[in-house]
């Protein structure tokens, strides 16, 4: 029997719907045991995610077993400590890889697909693939899409010179993003239009938090379409395009299909 003159904590309800930390309770004048193991365990997934080496090939192959065309570049950072340290480095293609996806270009596409490794290999071993095979089924049958570029030591602005190169319309770039200590292999998903060096954050609209535990695939999947179509038929990304996704009478009146 419960003893009425003890008050029940409320927060057991709040911590069960929330990865969150929150009620992390006392011990003395710092934490339990329990929440300090926990916090150093995080901490530590969230090291690993941002150090550990994304198998580009292994990707590549399997996105080319999904029936995508692939192309594998890095970044000019030489190795992970540079590409820490550098960030612009992360920003730019290697001149040799720039090169070959330069000669390789035999007419411009509508979309390039980049993925990079960013500050999670983790979150894109786990959510590309799942992603672009959602992101397929809603995409125009008569879209142009070029090869998908596995991209290593990469930031976002990387695929603005690669859709340069490729004479994309749009780019869209998979990425890693920076870990939390609740999420350590969150997939964030940039949309540029005309990319070319030199464009800035404010020219690119952002999906963020994919994964199963955040933004689903399909969810994910929806708005990335979405937002790519009126890109496109709007000729401009960034502060100048709003997600209106979720919006009935919008939808209603556009060919975007309706969300899952």
């Amino acid at each position: 029997m419960t003893d009425p003159s003890v008050t029940q904590s409320p927060w057991g309800d709040w911590r069960r719907a929330t990865p969150a930390r929150l009620a992390l309770g006392r011990a003395g004048s710092g934490m339990p045991t329990d929440e300090v193991l926990r916090f150093g365990w995080a901490h530590a997934l969230a090291r690993d995610a941002i150090h550990a080496a994304l198998d580009a090939p292994a990707l590549a192959a399997t996105l080319r077993a999904d029936g995508w065309d692939t192309a594998e570049v890095r970044s000019r950072a030489e190795d992970r400590a540079v590409y820490l340290r550098r960030p612009d480095l992360g920003r730019l293609l290697d001149a040799e890889d720039a090169e070959r996806l330069q000669s390789a270009n035999a007419s411009p596409c509508d979309l390039c697909l980049v993925i990079g490794d960013g500050l999670s290999s983790l979150a894109v071993a786990r959510h590309a693939l799942p992603l672009l095979t959602a992101l397929r089924q809603r995409l125009p049958p008569d879209l142009r899409v070029g090869p998908v570029v596995v991209a290593t030591q990469a930031r976002v602005a990387l695929a603005d010179e690669v859709g340069e190169l490729l004479g994309a319309k749009l780019a869209i770039m998979l990425i890693g993003e920076r870990p939390g200590l609740s999420s350590p292999d969150s997939l964030g998903v940039y949309i540029t239009h005309a990319p070319r060096r030199g464009r800035t954050d404010a020219e690119r609209n952002c999906v963020s938090n994919v994964r199963p535990e955040g933004l689903p695939y399909d969810a994910a999947a929806f708005k990335v379409a979405w937002l790519a179509g009126e890109a496109l038929r709007r000729q401009l990304t960034g502060v100048g395009l709003k997600d209106e996704s979720d919006r009935p009478a919008l939808n209603s009146s556009s060919s975007t299909p309706t969300p899952p």
